[in-house]
C-alpha cells in the first residue's frame, strides 16, 4: 500500500502520452505496466463476446496511439473503409460492381501505403529524372524539410486488410456484420505493428469463441514470451547495439575480417529481433485464446533459397505467394514466365520492406536466386538426377551456400545507403587482414559469445524444442514465475541502454 501511494499518479497522462522516441513495445516497462491492468479485465469479460471484443479493440487502438500517435487515425479509416467495402461485395451480385469495389480498396490501401513509405523515394526518382534531362537541378522538398516518420506496422495492417477485401471478392469468406468486429480483427495488438500477417480466414472464426487456456496452451504460450523475450532484447539487441551497429557505420573504419563477422551478426540480429517479437506475438495471442500460424521456423538450417522462404517470415511469404505470385500466373504459364514471376514478387517485395533501392536489389537477389534454384530442381529432375531424399552432404552444401546467399543479400538490407554496402564488400574482399584475428576476439569477444549462443540455439533441434515446451509447461507455478523474473533480471543486466525498438517498425 505504501508502494501505491508513493507513485506519482499526477505523472500518468504524460507517461501514457504518446513519445515518437520511445513507442511502446513488448519488451517495454509501460507495456509490462498496461498488462497488469489489461489481463485481469479481459479475463473477467471472457463470457460476454461484445464486451470482450470492444474492449480489446480499445486497447489495442490505446497500444497502437503508443507506437505511433495521431496515426492511430488512419488505421480507423482503413477500418472503416473496408469494412464498409466488404459489406457492399457481400451485398452485390453484379461482378462488375464487386470488381470496381475490390480495385477501390486495393488503389486507397496501396496509395496510402505509397504515400507514407514512397513518397520521397518517388520524389527522388522524379528529381533524378528532371535532372537528367537538364529541367531541374534543386531538390523538390528540402532534406530538411522532409518527415521521416512511417506509421508503425502500416506494411502489415495494409497487407491484412487487403487480404479481407481480396478474399470476399473471391467469395472464400463472408463480410463481417459489425464494424467493431472487423476492427477488433484488424487492430488486434499483439499482431498489429510488426505481424506476422494474420489472415482473416483464420483470425475471425475465433473472435467468437470463449477463450479458454489449457494447460499445455498456457505452456506454450510463456514458453514463446520467454524465448521471445531473450531472443529479442538479451541476444539481438545485446549484438546490435555492441557490435553491428559499430561496423556498419563506418564499415571502411574497420577490416575484412570485422567487416565480416558483422554481416553474421547482423543475420542473427534481424532474425533474433523479428522471430523474438513473432514469438512473444504469438504467446500473447494464445493467452488470450487466439492461435495464430508459426512465422519462423528455423530459417538457417534451409538446404536451399526456396526453403528458406518457406522458414523465414512465412506469413509474408505466403502471402506474396496468393496474393501475387499466383496472380501473376505463378508457374501455370510455362517456365520462363515462372522465372520471371518468382523475380518481380521478390521485387515488390523487396520495395515492400524499404523505399530505397538497396531494398529493391536485396528482392532481386532473392528473386534471381529463386528463379536459378527453380531451373536448377527442373534440370536436375529431367535428367534423372534428383532424389526424393539429398545426400547429407549436399544438405549441408546446399545450407552453406544458402546461409551465405542470404547474408550476402543482408548486407544491403542493413546499409545505411548503397556507398555502405559497397563498402563492407570492399573490406571483406580487398582487406580482410585475418592477422589481426586474435585482437578481434579479444576486443569483441562478449558480443562473439552471444553471437555464438544465437546460433547454438537456433541450430537445436525441434525436438528439444518440444522437450523445453513441456518441461515448462510440467513445471509448478513457482518454476516458471522464478524463470519469467529471470529473465526479466537477465535482460536488466545486459541492456545497456532503454529498450531498442523493432527493427520491422520500420516496415
Amino acid at each position: 500500500m505504501d508502494y501505491i501511494n508513493s507513485i506519482d499518479w499526477g505523472r500518468l497522462p504524460e507517461v501514457l502520452r504518446f513519445s515518437k522516441s520511445s513507442p511502446m513495445i513488448f519488451s517495454s516497462g509501460l507495456f509490462l505496466f498496461c498488462a497488469l491492468f489489461f489481463l485481469p479485465i479481459y479475463m473477467m469479460l471472457r463470457r460476454t463476446t461484445t464486451l470482450r471484443i470492444l474492449f480489446v479493440a480499445l486497447f489495442s487502438l490505446f497500444f497502437y496511439y503508443e507506437s505511433s500517435g495521431e496515426y492511430v487515425l488512419i488505421l480507423l479509416f482503413s477500418a472503416t473503409m473496408d469494412y464498409c467495402i466488404g459489406r457492399a461485395m457481400g451485398a452485390s451480385e453484379d461482378p462488375s460492381t464487386r470488381k470496381r469495389l475490390v480495385t477501390l480498396s486495393i488503389l486507397v490501401n496501396l496509395g496510402l501505403l505509397s504515400y507514407f513509405k514512397y513518397f520521397y523515394f518517388i520524389l527522388d526518382l522524379g528529381q533524378e529524372l528532371l535532372s537528367y534531362l537538364g529541367w531541374a537541378s534543386a531538390p523538390l522538398v528540402p532534406l530538411e524539410a522532409r518527415d521521416y516518420f512511417i506509421p508503425a506496422g502500416i506494411s502489415f495492417y495494409t497487407f491484412q486488410t487487403l487480404s479481407y477485401t481480396v478474399d470476399i471478392y473471391r467469395g472464400e469468406i463472408k463480410p463481417l456484420k459489425r464494424w467493431i468486429d472487423y476492427l477488433f480483427y484488424l487492430s488486434f495488438f499483439p499482431q498489429l505493428v510488426a505481424g506476422p500477417i494474420v489472415r482473416a480466414r483464420d483470425f475471425i472464426p475465433q473472435i467468437y469463441r470463449r477463450p479458454q487456456l489449457l494447460k499445455a496452451e498456457y505452456g506454450e504460450a510463456l514458453t514463446l514470451i520467454l524465448s521471445g523475450l531473450i531472443k529479442k532484447a538479451i541476444i539481438g539487441d545485446f549484438i546490435g547495439t555492441n557490435f553491428v551497429d559499430q561496423i556498419f557505420a563506418e564499415p571502411t573504419r574497420f577490416t575484412g575480417v570485422e567487416n565480416l563477422f558483422a554481416v553474421y551478426g547482423y543475420a542473427m540480429q534481424i532474425y533474433c529481433d523479428f522471430s523474438g517479437y513473432s514469438d512473444m506475438a504469438i504467446g500473447i495471442a494464445l493467452l488470450l485464446g487466439f492461435r495464430f500460424n508459426i512465422n519462423f521456423d528455423s530459417p538457417y538450417q534451409s538446404g536451399s533459397i526456396t526453403e528458406f522462404w518457406r522458414r523465414w517470415h512465412i506469413s509474408l511469404s505466403t502471402w506474396l505467394r496468393d496474393y501475387l505470385y499466383i496472380p501473376l500466373g505463378g508457374n501455370r504459364k510455362g517456365a520462363v514466365r515462372t522465372y520471371v514471376n518468382l523475380i518481380v514478387t521478390m521485387l515488390l517485395g523487396g520495395l515492400w520492406h524499404g523505399a530505397a533501392m538497396r531494398f529493391v536489389l536485396w528482392g532481386a537477389i532473392h528473386g534471381v536466386a529463386l528463379a536459378l534454384h527453380k531451373l536448377y530442381v527442373q534440370l536436375t529432375s529431367w535428367m534423372g538426377l534428383r532424389r526424393k531424399q539429398p545426400w547429407r552432404i549436399q544438405r549441408i552444401l546446399g545450407g552453406v551456400i544458402t546461409f551465405h546467399l542470404v547474408c550476402f543479400a543482408w548486407i544491403f538490407f542493413r546499409a545505411d545507403s548503397m556507398e555502405s554496402a559497397l563498402g563492407v564488400i570492399g573490406q571483406i574482399k580487398d582487406h580482410f587482414s585475418p592477422e589481426i584475428f586474435d585482437q578481434f576476439v579479444l576486443g569483441y569477444w562478449r558480443p562473439l559469445a552471444m553471437l555464438a549462443v544465437g546460433y547454438l540455439l537456433h541450430f537445436t533441434s525441434r525436438r528439444q524444442e518440444l522437450a523445453l515446451r513441456q518441461w515448462i509447461t510440467e513445471s509448478g507455478f513457482l518454476v516458471q514465475l522464478l524463470l519469467f523474473v529471470g529473465v526479466i533480471f537477465l535482460l536488466i543486466q545486459i541492456r545497456s541502454a532503454d529498450a531498442q525498438p523493432f527493427i520491422y517498425f520500420n516496415f
